[in-house]
């Protein structure tokens, strides 16, 4: 079992930025792929942005694309994802996930699951 804990999100102002954390417990070395996915009110879960296990390989939704940027810290078995110039279209809730392999955008490629942590970008 992994045990993903997301921490970082809140209120912001459009044009601002966040940085979201997942710490991750458990026998995180069965799944080695992280990835960031959100939903908004609504709307389906949908793909955000993955980082492989070296941090070598990086992959992201166009919607943020030169905007987020993930990152990990193996040592600290945590992986965060830098948002800059949010927008109200960000707005929704964020979840970390774990999977066997890195870059995957579907919901079912993915293992674990954190409960989320809410992101609100206002206009």
């Amino acid at each position: 079992q992994v045990q993903l804990v997301e921490s970082g999100g809140g209120l912001v102002q459009a044009g601002g930025s966040l940085r979201l954390s997942c710490a991750a417990s458990g026998r995180t070395f069965s799944t080695t792929g992280r990835g960031w996915f959100r939903q908004a009110p609504g709307k389906e879960r949908e793909f955000v942005s993955g980082i492989s296990w070296s941090g070598d390989y990086t992959y992201y939704a166009d919607s943020v694309k030169g905007r987020f940027t993930i990152s990990r810290d193996n040592a600290k078995n945590t992986v965060y994802l830098q948002m800059n110039s949010l927008k109200p279209e960000d707005t929704g809730v964020y979840y970390c996930a774990a999977g066997r392999l890195a870059g995957r955008r579907r919901t079912s490629d993915y293992d674990y699951w954190g409960q989320g942590t809410q992101v609100t970008v206002s206009s």
